[in-house]
């Protein structure tokens, strides 16, 4: 099932990967990121044939035209982490974030000084937009005062003109139009300011007629090549599809709701077909991690819809289900049709690949996690320096995946689903190992009869945690001291 990952040194991985870019460097392709809010790997149609109910048609040509990543991973089981790992090639709980996510009307999570992607292919002469939700912090300063806002309850909303000194388009986006997150969804901002207050039903069309305008915008300007980030805030809590679009599914709300973010895709790549963007764009689709109990998993898997396609879990779990993600990435001329991947990769491996697309070297202090998946695109190994990919929960507990084993560092699911780590009796193994080869919903717990296994990816994990960085290169720290491996030992 899985490939396993090649170890080579640094010499050598470095000149595979020039040889992997020289073929891409020149092109600078235009690059579409799409990224979906608690969309579980079995909600896409093309993903789960079986077991996926939900009709997700343009997700699925988009899967017919390029190619599927079987085994991608979110760099967490929740939502702020693995959007800062996206944004910036590096694990969240590097910083002072150890677990849960943030909440708005605070300092960005992103220091003022790191490298994003967006600032990174802006360097590269592209332009960059975000259409959609932030959730990594940022501020609002109030229009009359100038004073910071402080939020005063989850209700607080900041008024029509209140600035924002810290977000998107200070950290590296040329464009930004959306929300900071599912709390504050009323509070609409473009650029650095809050231009209307609107119901939270109306937020997902705008985000996919909003991402249409910059495309045809863009397209004006072909000389010039566009990094676009659509991160949905759907189908994440508040389920609110459109009047039109209730009833579509025939599964509930929830299922109207994924439908008409799969729309929302089509769209996009509609509007790149017609401006003639196509031929010259990659477009990946993933989702931030697995599906939320918000969208009554069981009562879906009682109609034959089982969102996570039998990975054990769901979001905020160390298990797969809490972070095995879709990710579909299609580059006409690049990446053959109908195409699947089953190396390992994670949601921080887009700054890397964007170095690798464009020929230019990753900032030497930034993308600490990130590895190109560039190779993979065209059916070759990916090489690297980095010996696996950690897992993280909500609750702040570590996994860790090298080949076809994975360590959780939890007795249950460190998240949501049960049996929890508080549910356990004391004489239960404190840690998981699982073979993802031959067990790949994490049935047989062999922490205890493979001591020297688990040891092995232990003493790994540790050494990339406390090394500051996962990959080759320039000495790096943590941002904090307060990393525990260990959470459940507390309990």
């Amino acid at each position: 099932m899985m490939k396993k990952y090649l170890f080579k040194t640094v010499a050598t991985c470095l000149a595979s990967l020039a040889l992997a870019t020289s073929a891409f460097a020149t092109e600078k392709p235009n690059i579409v990121f799409i990224l979906c809010d608690d969309l579980g790997y079995g909600e896409i149609q093309a993903l789960n044939p079986e077991h996926g109910k939900i009709k997700t048609p343009a997700v699925d040509q988009l899967a017919a035209e390029g190619m599927i990543f079987t085994d991608a991973h979110s760099g967490s089981a929740v939502c702020t982490p693995t959007r800062y790992g996206l944004m910036t090639g590096r694990y969240s709980w590097r910083t002072k974030l150890q677990r849960g996510v943030v909440q708005g009307f605070a300092p960005n999570l992103v220091a003022a000084d790191r490298p994003t992607v967006a600032s990174f292919l802006k360097a590269q002469g592209y332009h960059t937009g975000i259409v959609g939700k932030w959730h990594l912090n940022f501020q609002y300063l109030d229009p009359e005062t100038g004073k910071v806002i402080q939020r005063k309850g989850k209700k607080t909303l900041a008024p029509v003109g209140s600035k924002i000194p810290d977000g998107p388009v200070d950290r590296g986006f040329d464009y930004y139009h959306g929300f900071h997150h599912a709390g504050d969804m009323k509070g609409v901002i473009e650029n650095d300011t809050v231009i209307a207050h609107e119901d939270e039903v109306n937020m997902l069309p705008r985000i996919t007629r909003k991402a249409v305008e910059y495309i045809e915008a863009r397209a004006s300007e072909k000389e010039t090549p566009f990094f676009l980030y659509v991160p949905y805030g759907s189908p994440h809590t508040p389920i609110v599809p459109s009047p039109e679009w209730i009833g579509r599914s025939g599964l509930g709300i929830y299922g109207d709701f994924v439908m008409q973010t799969d729309d929302g895709v089509g769209q996009i790549l509609a509007a790149l077909d017609a401006n003639g963007l196509t031929e010259n764009t990659l477009v990946i689709f993933s989702s931030d991690n697995g599906t939320s109990k918000a969208a009554d998993i069981d009562a879906l898997a009682e109609q034959g819809h089982i969102v996570s396609a039998g990975f054990r879990g769901s979001k905020a779990d160390l298990w797969d289900g809490g972070h095995r993600v879709p990710f579909i990435a299609r580059w006409p001329g690049h990446v053959a049709a109908g195409s699947t991947s089953d190396q390992l990769i994670c949601l921080t491996d887009l700054f890397a690949t964007a170095a690798d697309i464009t020929g230019a070297a990753v900032p030497a202090e930034g993308a600490e996690d990130s590895v190109s998946f560039l190779p993979a695109l065209s059916g070759k190994e990916i090489v690297s320096t980095r010996a696996g990919v950690i897992h993280h929960s909500i609750s702040g507990h570590f996994g860790y995946r090298q080949g076809k084993w994975k360590l959780l560092l939890a007795k249950g699911s460190a998240g949501w689903t049960g049996p929890k780590e508080n549910q356990l009796t004391k004489d239960t193994p404190k840690a998981q190992l699982y073979d993802m080869e031959n067990d790949p919903a994490e049935t047989t717990n062999l922490y205890e009869s493979h001591p020297e296994i688990a040891q092995r990816l232990l003493a790994q994990l540790e050494a990339d945690v406390f090394n500051g960085r996962s990959t080759a290169g320039p000495e790096s720290s943590n941002d904090t001291d307060a990393i525990d491996l260990w959470k459940s030992e507390k309990n």
